[in-house]
């Protein structure tokens, strides 16, 4: 990694972009391997001799494991989906209060191709609204943190450990709580491009999940390491998922509604708010029609 000049980041026009999944095609995913074996429960029944039982699965692990299973359908999900995206980028003062802010909307939909061999994301945004732009600031671009559950997805299975964190009641609904920790040198969905070149960046944090359906209620994750050579002190992200319901036919998905990404540089703090709201499901219709009959 290079050094970048003291100007490079306060004062600079070229703006700071934080991005988390393959959005901009930054890495290719492969499906190297599958969850389940780490997580699984142990098989009923008598042991072959000489072996010992598996120890107990603890709630929040098994928490996981359903939300490992249940997170491809999330981005299958998703992608029949479109809602607005109401985006604030924000200069943050030393007494932590936004002193300029940006803000934009969006129609945005995030969509999945896995039809490669490997998982791609693209997130797809048409201007409803443009922020008023204003060049002698430098401002954070945050893309992609909608798709932070591929901290669990079976693709980062080896990029990450976990351990359980206990479990928390949150308006009478039972969550387990699991911390993850990043592995160094494994491949990371999360990345800082600054002037063309990305940067992997390690993270760890907490997952809440909803026991019995294994959905992703909240993720927070921070930045695992100083980037300082990048002139990257720190970097802290809260995402929050809920339900969402659908009507003929009746149908919900689990979709994020707020991003709060926060990032500070040595003489720059950011903080970008992403708002996910009026969410509208696709509907297809096949018609098949014989020709020769109405011939």
């Amino acid at each position: 990694m290079r050094n970048l000049r003291r100007q490079d980041l306060p004062g600079s026009r070229t703006p700071l972009t934080v991005m988390f999944g393959q959005l901009s095609a930054v890495f290719a995913v492969a499906l190297l391997c599958c969850c389940g074996a780490a997580f699984g429960q142990a098989q009923s029944g008598a042991q072959p001799a000489g072996e010992t039982a598996a120890p107990p699965v603890s709630p929040p692990m098994a928490a996981l494991s359903r939300a490992r299973a249940t997170v491809e359908k999330f981005f299958e999900q998703a992608a029949n989906v479109v809602c607005t995206e109401n985006v604030t980028q924000a200069l943050v003062g030393k007494n932590g209060k936004a002193s300029y802010r940006e803000e934009s909307v969006f129609d945005y939909q995030l969509q999945a191709n896995p039809n490669s061999g490997s998982l791609k994301l693209v997130e797809s945004r048409d201007t409803r609204k443009a922020a008023f732009r204003d060049s002698s600031r430098t401002l954070l671009i945050t893309n992609g943190f909608t798709s932070m559950l591929l901290i669990i997805h079976p693709s980062y299975e080896t990029s990450y450990t976990f351990e359980p964190a206990g479990e928390e009641l949150i308006d009478g609904v039972a969550f387990a709580k699991v911390n993850f920790k990043f592995v160094p040198g494994a491949s990371s969905p999360a990345a800082l491009q600054l002037r063309g070149k990305n940067y992997p960046i390690p993270l760890s944090g907490t997952i809440w999940i909803e026991q019995q359906s294994g959905a992703v209620a909240k993720l927070v994750a921070t930045m695992d390491s100083s980037l300082s050579d990048l002139g990257l002190h720190g970097m802290r992200s809260e995402i929050h998922y809920a339900t969402v319901h659908f009507h003929d036919p009746e149908e919900s998905y689990w979709m994020p509604v707020s991003a709060i990404i926060d990032v500070e540089a040595a003489r720059q703090h950011w903080r970008n708010i992403h708002r996910f709201t009026g969410y509208k499901r696709f509907r297809a219709t096949i018609q098949v029609e014989d020709l020769e009959t109405k011939r």
